[in-house]
């Protein structure tokens, strides 16, 4: 089971080390003028998620935005995490600064990227892919972007006639035309410029890094079922509201909200914990808890992917 769990982290990062390695840097600002909407504190102006895909029970609501931009000039991503396994029970989420200016310029870069067009981008011939999905807050609206097995339907480039032959191709994808691989190439690029603010902004424009702090915290909850394999476990009483909560649309998975000093005795708990640390409740029942700390814009579980 240990391996299913930290298997689906792996399934999400697939995405963004596919777009670091494979995308085109999204074009310039140059066409569409529409405008952030006013900020309002912890207003949402950009987001990137991986919604859907055969993940492990549980983490597909747990998992956390590639990254989420406000309109303040926030911008909240995981950081970097180690390599042990079972790997901590709490996601290193981060965040940064940068300027009004800086926020309008990946606003224009996301038009530019066709966040907000309509056109059908196909549908790559794979199976159990995660759905890339970009959200988009303007002056008109808001804008929601979905493409399945984005990276998958970009494709790669071929040779055609050696060294010294005709320029690269696009290599053919089955169910993507070579106008929507463009698209989609827009989109990789998108994500990887997003995911690397530092290349992709001035230099010196994006503020170090720090620890975000939540102020609320959903539990996603699953009965603890342990396999041969997994490593011993050291059981912990559960410090929050209780478990399990109310039931998702997965089925077998809960959630609950942890909110005022409960958020804080959960977070407090969960930094020395692990992704199989089995939490006990009152009827000697024992529970897997995936921690996602609510982002500014977010209330409660029915605001988690799913």
């Amino acid at each position: 089971m240990a391996g299913r769990r930290t298997a689906g982290w792996a399934a999400i990062a697939c995405v963004l080390l596919l777009a670091a390695g494979c995308a085109q840097r999204a074009v310039g600002a140059t066409g569409p003028t529409d405008s952030p909407a006013p900020p309002p504190p912890g207003g949402l102006v950009l987001q990137v998620r991986l919604v859907g895909g055969f993940l492990p029970v549980g983490l597909l609501h747990g998992s956390v935005p590639a990254v989420s931009v406000y309109a303040d000039g926030r911008v909240i991503s995981e950081g970097p995490s180690d390599s042990v396994r079972p790997g901590r029970a709490l996601p290193n989420l981060q965040v940064q600064r940068i300027s009004a200016a800086d926020v309008r310029a990946l606003v224009d870069r996301a038009l530019a990227a066709g966040v907000g067009d309509t056109a059908d981008l196909g549908r790559p011939g794979v199976s159990d892919a995660g759905t890339t999905r970009f959200t988009l807050v303007t002056d008109s609206g808001t804008h929601v972007r979905d493409v399945y097995a984005l990276a998958e339907g970009v494709g790669g480039t071929v040779r055609t006639g050696g060294g010294y032959g005709p320029p690269p191709s696009v290599r053919p994808v089955q169910g993507v035309t070579a106008e929507q691989q463009a698209a989609r190439a827009k989109l990789l690029g998108l994500l990887r410029a997003l995911t690397d603010l530092g290349s992709t902004l001035p230099a010196g424009t994006v503020g170090a890094p720090t620890a975000y702090v939540p102020q609320a915290v959903a539990a996603v909850v699953t009965p603890a079922h342990f396999g041969p394999d997994d490593p011993p476990q050291q059981p912990r009483p559960w410090p929050g509201p209780a478990l399990p909560g109310t039931p998702l649309a997965e089925p077998g998975v809960s959630c609950v909200t942890a909110t005022g000093s409960q958020a804080t005795a959960v977070l407090a708990a969960a930094r020395s914990a692990n992704q199989l640390t089995p939490w006990t409740t009152p009827d000697d029942r024992q529970w897997w808890v995936t921690f996602r700390p609510l982002l500014p814009n977010e209330t409660g579980c029915a605001d988690l992917a799913h």
